[in-house]
């Protein structure tokens, strides 16, 4: 798995056309991180131990690539997931309760080709800036649909391998984390596998966020990186998914959904 990057957000497209810099968007975990394993892993624990007091089957956790000062405009989260409770192989071929993480990864020597992924929460945090998860649980019958698309064929389907950084929700072509998400999250609720009819609801219901970038630099930056395309995008304005804009869409359409913020030092989860 080391042929794979960290997150969604890549840090080529903001060395090159913005000012900030970060990295962790749809890419594997495994770099250097500010955190010791022990750390990592009693906070992953954490958030297992969170989700599954909340009786989650199926949940969206977010992970943060970089400090949140780092961040572009509207953006917080540079990686996000499916959590799905399962019944989890150890080493000694034990089978424990737990969370696999399903995550739409970029390759790192293809870095405008992107791979579906399975791992676990200590994986998912590896290498991350700040230990803080976002959480999003859909209602309890978003969930159940949740995992009726992800052991179906659908969730493969949905998976468009041509990897952008800036992905645009609303057309076909190119695809990153957050899209692939708001797209399986789409399937589960008008129950379709037809990827024309999830664009067009998304088109419908879906607010995107804009991409606020200078379009010269834009243009610069897509010169000299694979994973940065604007093909998908109609308009001068790039619009991407984000972990926020998935976030006000359930809270919007999905009564029951329920947001928090988990941080390793807080006794209780703070909920939004």
């Amino acid at each position: 798995m080391k042929n794979l990057l960290k997150g969604c957000w890549g840090l080529i497209f903001w060395a090159l056309i913005a000012a900030p810099v970060y990295a962790d968007g749809s890419s594997q975990s495994g770099g250097e991180t500010a955190f010791t394993a022990q750390e990592i892993t009693t906070f992953a624990k954490k958030v297992e131990k969170t989700l599954a007091s909340k009786g989650a089957y199926v949940a969206i956790l977010a992970r943060m690539g970089r400090p949140a000062a780092d961040m572009p405009e509207g953006m917080h989260y540079t990686h996000v997931a499916f959590a799905v409770y399962s019944q989890i192989t150890t080493g000694d071929g034990r089978k424990v309760p737990g969370y696999a993480i399903y995550n739409l990864y970029q390759n790192n020597d293809q870095p405008d080709v992107s791979t579906l992924v399975q791992d676990f929460p200590v994986d998912f945090f590896g290498g991350v800036a700040v230990l803080e998860a976002g959480v999003l649980i859909p209602s309890i019958e978003l969930q159940k649909r949740l995992l009726e698309v992800i052991r179906a064929p659908t969730y493969k389907d949905l998976h468009d391998p041509h990897y952008s950084l800036i992905a645009n929700p609303y057309t076909l072509g190119r695809q990153n984390c957050t899209e692939h998400t708001l797209d399986v999250i789409n399937a589960a609720i008008y129950e379709t596998s037809d990827i024309k009819v999830i664009k067009a609801n998304e088109k419908a219901y879906f607010k995107a966020q804009r991409v606020n970038v200078n379009p010269v630099k834009l243009f610069f930056g897509s010169m000299f990186s694979a994973q940065i395309t604007t093909v998908d995008q109609p308009t001068s304005t790039p619009e991407t998914a984000t972990f926020e804009t998935i976030v006000q869409y359930l809270q919007k359409y999905d009564q029951g959904a329920e947001v928090m913020t988990i941080v390793p030092d807080a006794n209780q989860p703070a909920v939004q």
